[in-house]
């Protein structure tokens, strides 16, 4: 396996650092309006949260000259995702419920 390049991983993790810091601050306000809007703010944030582990593991990286530091981060970021994706099916089956019980039904119409 090809060791990554520290250079690369750095620099592209800022420059994502930066964008999806300010994508981050427009929606924190929103983040419990709806499901869609929570599920857009968890996807900022778990972009964040990949941008911090690229830099993490480009570290990793420099400091073992191995590629293990970036696996096992990788590792840990999609265990994130996966409890964010949880995290908003949750509240997904939770609204639809809740739409259900206070829509009239066609009968009622």
């Amino acid at each position: 396996m090809e060791t990554p390049i520290l250079e690369v991983m750095g620099a592209a993790s800022v420059l994502g650092l930066v964008a999806n810091g300010a994508c981050l601050s427009l929606l924190w306000r929103h983040r419990n309006d709806d499901v869609n809007m929570s599920s857009v703010w968890h996807c900022s944030r778990n972009d964040i949260a990949s941008n911090l582990s690229v830099l993490l593991a480009a570290g990793g990286v420099w400091v073992t000259g191995h590629a293990w530091p970036d696996l096992a981060i990788g590792f840990a970021l999609a265990v994130l995702f996966f409890v964010s994706a949880f995290t908003v099916l949750r509240e997904a089956l939770r609204q639809l419920a809740a739409s259900r019980v206070t829509l009239p039904s066609l009968a009622e119409r």
